[in-house]
């Protein structure tokens, strides 16, 4: 079976330490740009060669357009989240994924926070948006990426306000950077997982970072996914 997918990357400029914005991601919710976000849980958390290791169940809501309420109700979505804190290398990457209305539209996202030499913080993310909705696959993946771009600007907005809250004191003083949205591009892959190796195609080392990410995401997830989605009566 073949699955197309479409894909978005952004970057965004935190200017507060790798430390505060790493604090604040843990306490992020509520806040006045996250109505959409209804409940967070922490599943587990451990220390493993030296990185702490998270997962996190979250429940979101979005309003669907007039189109899509033929293929879904405006119903809460659980989203896994797996992260992985290195305070050696000093980068924070989480993965999340949704565990219902798979079939309709996957969006997997990865986004890898580190520190930059002037002392702020950025966060990358790169999404991967793919549908199996003979018909609509195209414009479900628009609306994914749209909303995706929507709640990056939302996203970048509340943790700023978070940041604000959190350490009054700790700003760099450097101007507030809005989220760069590059073009997304349409993929022809086998499976969603391919979808992601296409990563490796590039030498950067922040698309290493990217890539190492991935596969933690995706071994992580594999490994305790059915015992999720059996724990929460979520079908895939």
């Amino acid at each position: 079976m073949v699955v197309t997918a479409s894909t978005c990357r952004t970057e965004t400029v935190f200017d507060y330490s790798w430390k505060d914005v790493v604090v604040a991601y843990w306490n992020r919710y509520p806040n006045p740009y996250s109505t959409h976000v209804l409940t967070e849980d922490t599943i587990s958390r451990e220390v493993r060669d030296g990185k702490l290791r998270s997962r996190r169940l979250l429940s979101k809501t979005n309003p669907v357009p007039r189109w899509g309420a033929r293929f879904y109700n405006n119903l809460p979505v659980k989203i896994v989240e797996d992260s992985v804190l290195d305070p050696v290398k000093k980068t924070l990457t989480t993965y999340t994924r949704n565990l219902g209305m798979k079939k309709i539209m996957n969006v997997e996202e990865i986004v890898v926070y580190s520190e930059q030499p002037d002392g702020s913080t950025l966060a990358e993310r790169r999404a991967f948006v793919s549908s199996q909705v003979l018909g609509f696959s195209r414009a479900i993946r628009a609306f994914g990426l749209e909303r995706f771009k929507s709640n990056g600007v939302k996203a970048f907005n509340g943790f700023n306000h978070v940041l604000r809250r959190m350490f009054p004191h700790s700003h760099l003083g450097g101007q507030h950077h809005q989220p760069a949205i590059a073009a997304p591009s349409d993929l022809s892959v086998a499976t969603s997982t391919t979808a992601t190796s296409s990563i490796s195609s590039h030498s950067s080392s922040t698309t290493d970072r990217l890539k190492g990410a991935t596969k933690v995401g995706y071994e992580f997830f594999k490994s305790h996914a059915s015992k999720i989605a059996q724990l929460f009566s979520v079908k895939n």
